[in-house]
């Protein structure tokens, strides 16, 4: 039986839960500066979007590639690493005088971005197997709780000090995080030695980067457009290239016979499903809330900000609440109830979001975070469970991926519904009329979300359950064990 070190375990809880708190407060304060970056720089909104895909580009494949190697070499090593190029990143934003240099500079950021899939599996290794569903759940709380810290507290730092202060203010807490890690986190005990799969990393990246290149600009070139189809061309080539290679690799870069075993096929799906979903209702959200009367509510960043307060205080009190209350129901019946509820909730919305009060309008987002909240956290406990711990960093590396595909095709479908159904708005002295969502383009956007959450419910009920009646079943490398929850 393996021993655990509980205080050690302490120590790090506050590290790995911090940590989504630090990086989303990092990112989403970058969004309220967006405008003032392209009046600056004197780009067109085209690159401007260019700021944020170049993270996602290279934080995609990175995360694959560092949770590899962090199986090879140790996990806390590469976790270290890629804090690191985080930490550059943010500092060297803070200071970026051209377009060209903040570009390189995000890059940098993005390689660091494989910090959460390491994370998890750190946590999966060191931590008691009874700790495990409370910390996920604090960690997918956190989430949500940095984002709407940062929206509101990103707008009002930019409007008085500069955009740049967004990542001088961040910078001394990344480095702040660096210096913990390293001091608190032990090595992991799980290595799994190998060479690194070259090939495998070049075909992932022709798989991936045109996909998400294509997917973020097909809103203003076009979905039919010739640039369009010929990047999907060229994925499709890859990714099928891809596969062939990695079924036959000796050391693959992503082990098909894990990543397509049940259960983690099942996450995977779900995680890139349930990403997507969000994105959509968050593109709304964001408009119903700062749109002018009576096309929404006609709120400022920082008052959409704290209105979304509500749904981060629910996540927080649910979050740890259901990874304590999960070894004893189970992990399938919460992923099916969350799914249901957001289902439900996203379904309201899509008939009566334009009729209803400010307040019951964020109570009802509120009831559907607690929804995902639930979904989400069920959904990476039946991952990090169902998967050897030798190759635990490659199964969330590999859902990172399949997040960031969701999180990519999400506010992509989301523009082309809104460009779809709009009506023009005429604003004395200004020359041009602006598009304006109609209630159609949210009835559209809130009623796929629903249904997306609705097949997400009923692919939940086919996860082999890995927790239930105080129970915990883990996947070794040689079998099955079963761990008692007291």
């Amino acid at each position: 039986m393996e021993e655990y070190d509980l205080k050690y375990a302490r120590k790090a809880m506050l590290v790995v839960v911090i940590l989504p708190l630090l990086v989303m407060y990092t990112e989403a304060m970058l969004t309220p500066a967006l405008p003032t970056i392209q009046k600056e720089f004197a780009i067109n909104p085209n690159d401007v979007s260019w700021i944020l895909t170049i993270y996602l580009l290279v934080g995609t494949v990175s995360a694959a590639v560092m949770g590899k190697l962090g199986d090879m070499y140790g996990k806390k090593k590469m976790f270290l690493v890629a804090l690191g190029f985080y930490t550059l990143g943010v500092i060297l934003n803070g200071f970026a005088q051209s377009y060209q240099w903040l570009l390189v500079s995000r890059g940098i950021q993005g390689l660091g971005m494989a910090i959460f899939p390491l994370a998890f599996s750190l946590v999966r290794e060191e931590f008691p197997p009874e700790m495990v569903p409370q910390v996920q759940g604090m960690i997918s709380a956190m989430f949500g709780v940095g984002m709407v810290i940062a929206l509101p507290l990103g707008a009002y730092v930019t409007q008085h000090w500069g955009w740049r202060w967004t990542y001088h203010s961040a910078a001394p807490f990344v480095v702040l995080m660096f210096f913990l890690a390293w001091k608190v986190l032990k090595e992991s005990r799980y290595i799994n030695p190998g060479k690194l799969d070259w090939l495998g990393t070049l075909l992932l990246i022709v798989a991936v980067v045109p996909t998400l290149v294509a997917v973020t600009r097909a809103p203003n070139v076009g979905w039919t457009a010739r640039e369009t189809l010929m990047l999907f061309g060229v994925a499709v080539v890859g990714m099928i290239l891809l596969i062939l290679w990695e079924r036959k690799a000796e050391n693959p870069l992503i082990p098909l016979n894990i990543i397509s075993a049940r259960n983690p096929a099942i996450v995977n799906m779900g995680i890139m499903f349930a990403a997507f979903g969000i994105s959509m209702m968050s593109q709304a959200n964001t408009y119903i809330f700062q749109m002018k009367p009576p096309y929404g509510f006609g709120k400022t960043i920082l008052q959409s900000g704290l209105l979304m307060t509500p749904m981060a205080t629910v996540m927080l009190i649910i979050a740890p609440l259901a990874g304590k209350l999960m070894p004893k129901i189970g992990a399938k019946p919460l992923a099916v109830t969350g799914a249901l509820i957001a289902s439900g909730g996203l379904a309201f919305l899509s008939k009566y979001a334009t009729q209803l009060s400010l307040w019951h309008f964020v109570g009802v987002i509120t009831f559907i975070g607690a929804g995902i909240t639930l979904m989400n956290i069920s959904l990476i406990n039946v991952l990090v469970f169902s998967v050897p711990p030798r190759v635990m960093g490659v199964a969330t590396g590999a859902n990172s991926l399949f997040r960031n595909f969701g999180s990519t095709w999400g506010p992509a479908i989301a523009g082309t519904v809104m460009s779809t159904y709009y009506t023009l708005l005429h604003i004395p002295g200004v020359p041009m009329a602006i598009k304006i969502p109609t209630s159609k383009a949210y009835e559209v956007l809130f009623g796929a979300s629903a249904t997306i959450y609705l097949f997400l419910a009923l692919l939940s009920l086919a996860i082999v359950e890995v927790m239930k009646e105080g129970k915990i079943r883990e996947v070794e490398n040689g079998g099955e064990k079963e761990v008692v929850v007291s």
